[in-house]
């Protein structure tokens, strides 16, 4: 391919993402400056049409960034008011009373939210302050300076063809540069990960860890519906199997959020996270009631869970990254929302304070600090061994000790345990098929249960088949030659959406096919993969899942 020449806009401030950190950071910047000129791209369809997660939102952030939201009419209304916790066996459960958990833990005065719905709120807000949000761009490039440092980004590439040659509808794209780039990618973003690798912003930090979530939207039976009620839940159907655990969110309109998590360190190459999750609703508990309720949407996405020791360094020469780039969910609270909105509103006045003193493509380290020592900070230390004596000594104590180093970070500020580090990457924590067992997994019954397949039609995903692949193979070799054998090819399972298969040809043998069209960029390949042989990249703008309400 010849060399692209493309035309190139300048702002002080470029952002990637609308999610809740991106628009924070957005809305932020034009509060301190109206005249600073500040974008958002965002690769979705429409603002909302990626993002996906519980949600019981703390309004921490939000109450920093807009204190009169609920004036302004934010779809935030659903408060909690019951807040339960079970540990499930196959036929029962048992409730864990609440007060033996820290005050931080308790959910009332929260809310059930669709975060979508809510990102579509502050697109609002930030568009009436002047930035310009750009849906349907992707960001497929990092744009360098000749110093080295981040520049920019190309965005809005379309109509290549599936071999990577421009196509007769083909766009080149633009260059977008700011005085400072800020990815708020969520998960695992394609440019963020190059960041942090080219700068080596890991260095001297645990890695990151990563849970897979997935969740269905489902409208149950009014009799049945109890609105404001959150449950969580841990144990059966994953055992000893995987960490994880699942939630049920009453909110309005006689809608639930039903989801489950899988703690992607689990060592069984043989673990179906999708159909764990739709076992789970086969509980008595649940399926009694989901009877004669019906699933209207079903989505998935990774969730950073390695907390205060895996933050890498967030920030370099003139880039910045926020919300879950950087990892800032709290894994026992089930919630980063509020900290990506802190993120986004601390990155906003160190960039802004910069610009002010005539600064530009430098280390906003005003930014470092203040999410090193600030409320993100507070929330993140003092929960910060959960997650490694989980996956050290299982739940049962993960329990009993998480809930004591809990209580003497929220009463004393120091823990006894000092703090605990993560050990490999969830990718090499897979082990060898030959050395697990096969799972036998139920056939789901199309009521409560249901087929991959059959449930990604409810995501709304869609991608241009003409296109190439954005799931791109280090090595074409290595799913046949090294993975089928060694670990039973576990891409056919850990993906929540089939992208994955293993086919035979008629001479009997085994080819590995990626069905890229139904990817809903959780982005799970390109973390679990025990090769590290998948590549996420970023689809032409607009494709991808349509979620309407997560």
């Amino acid at each position: 391919m010849t060399e692209v020449t493309r035309e190139a806009m300048e702002y002080d401030v470029v952002i990637v993402g609308a999610g809740p950190a991106g628009l924070s950071a957005a809305i932020r910047l034009k509060q301190l400056d109206a005249d600073l000129n500040v974008v958002v791209l965002e690769k979705g369809s429409e603002v909302g049409a990626h993002i996906l997660s519980g949600a019981v939102l703390d309004t921490a952030g939000l109450d920093a960034l807009i204190p009169d939201w609920q004036a302004k009419g934010a779809p935030i209304r659903t408060a909690v008011t019951k807040d339960s916790f079970y540990v499930l066996g196959e036929a029962g459960q048992m409730r864990i009373p609440n007060w033996p958990m820290p005050p931080f833990m308790n959910n009332h005065g929260k809310y059930i939210v669709s975060m979508g719905n809510v990102c579509r709120w502050m697109a609002e807000q930030a568009e009436a302050l002047g930035v310009e949000i750009f849906p349907g761009m992707s960001c497929s490039q990092i744009v360098y300076g000749d110093k080295g440092e981040v520049k920019g980004v190309v965005a809005g590439e379309m109509g290549l063809l599936s071999d990577g040659t421009p196509g007769p509808q083909y766009e080149p794209g633009m260059e977008l540069h700011g005085k400072y780039v800020f990815l708020s990618e969520g998960v695992r973003g394609s440019l963020s990960k190059e960041v942090m690798a080219k700068y080596e912003l890991s260095r001297g930090h645990c890695p990151q860890k990563f849970g897979i979530g997935m969740k269905e939207i489902w409208e149950i039976d009014p009799a049945k519906h109890r609105e404001g009620t959150v449950t969580h839940t841990m144990g059966w159907p994953l055992g000893s199997n995987a960490g994880g655990g699942s939630f049920i969110y009453h909110l309005e309109n006689n809608q639930v959020y039903v989801g489950f998590v899988v703690h992607l360190n689990y060592q069984n190459p043989h673990l179906y996270p999708y159909m764990e999750f739709q076992r789970f609703k086969h509980h008595p508990m649940v399926a009694d009631l989901l009877k004669g309720g019906k699933r209207v949407a079903y989505g998935a996405r990774a969730i950073s869970e390695g907390g205060w020791q895996s933050i890498p360094k967030v920030v370099a020469p003139g880039v910045a990254l926020l919300g879950c780039s950087a990892g800032l969910v709290n894994v026992p609270r089930i919630k980063g929302n509020h900290n990506a909105m802190w993120s986004g509103i601390h990155a906003a006045e160190a960039a802004h304070a910069a610009i002010m003193a005539g600064r530009q493509s430098d280390e906003l380290t005003a930014y470092e600090d203040e999410l090193r020592s600030g409320p993100v900070a507070k929330d993140l230390k003092r929960v910060r061994n959960v997650k490694p004596m989980w996956s050290r000594w299982g739940m049962v104590a993960s329990l009993a000790f998480g809930g004591f180093d809990m209580w003497t970070n929220h009463l004393f500020g120091l823990s006894l345990f000092g703090t605990l580090k993560h050990g490999k990457s969830d990718a090499a924590a897979t082990g060898e098929a030959s050395k697990f067992p096969k799972i036998d997994y139920p056939k789901p019954d199309g009521v409560l249960s249901f087929d991959r397949l059959t449930n990604v039609a409810f995501a709304a995903t869609n991608h241009e088949e003409s296109q190439p692949c954005h799931l791109r193979l280090k090595d074409p070799s290595v799913p046949v030659g090294i993975n089928l054998p060694k670990y039973d090819e576990p891409a056919q399972r850990y993906c929540p959406a089939g992208v994955y298969e293993v086919l035979t040809d008629e001479a009997g043998n085994p080819r590995f096919q990626i069905n890229f069209q139904n990817c809903v960029h959780c982005k799970t390949c390109d973390i679990k993969d025990p090769s590290q042989n998948i590549n996420w990249t970023t689809p032409q703008g607009g494709d991808g899942p349509n979620y309407p309400n997560m």
